[in-house]
């Protein structure tokens, strides 16, 4: 397949530690036109064709008592691309979204999601296609 792409989502509410990041275990897939999300093991998005790639996370937490959300692309292990969702002001719920082009050599460059949230205590990252998601495509060679 000469142009990847993958949409992936999180298919049962995943508990996480609070004040920790957390890779988000997005095990549901919409498509996966090359076969190269891993949804069951890794959780993670290894392209077989190099280039360039627009990569895009969104994760509805949850929490008590939350003061802050961050959601992070990591590629190959290190964080990469962040976005941040500063104060949450002590509420309940925060939405929190990601995207980047990123580049991959085609053979072992790969992108994870991952998310930590601030708060006190009950710190979960909620399920459903429209709440905590990953996907990705390719846009053009190098």
């Amino acid at each position: 397949n000469a142009a990847p792409a993958f949409a992936a989502y999180l298919g049962s509410t995943q508990t996480v530690t609070v004040n920790t990041y957390t890779k988000v275990q997005c095990n549901t897939k919409e498509y996966d036109t090359n076969t190269n999300y891993d949804n069951a093991t890794n959780y993670r998005f290894t392209p077989t064709v190099a280039g360039y790639y627009q990569i895009n996370g969104g994760i509805f937490a949850s929490g008590t008592t939350m003061t802050a959300g961050i959601i992070k692309i990591y590629k190959n292990g290190s964080a990469y691309k962040q976005g941040v969702v500063a104060g949450a002001n002590g509420g309940a719920n925060e939405g929190m979204v990601v995207n980047s082009l990123v580049y991959f050599n085609g053979s072992t460059d790969y992108v994870e999601l991952y998310g930590f949230i601030a708060a006190s205590s009950g710190g979960l990252f909620v399920a459903n296609i429209d709440q905590t998601w990953f996907n990705g495509c390719f846009v053009r060679s190098a």
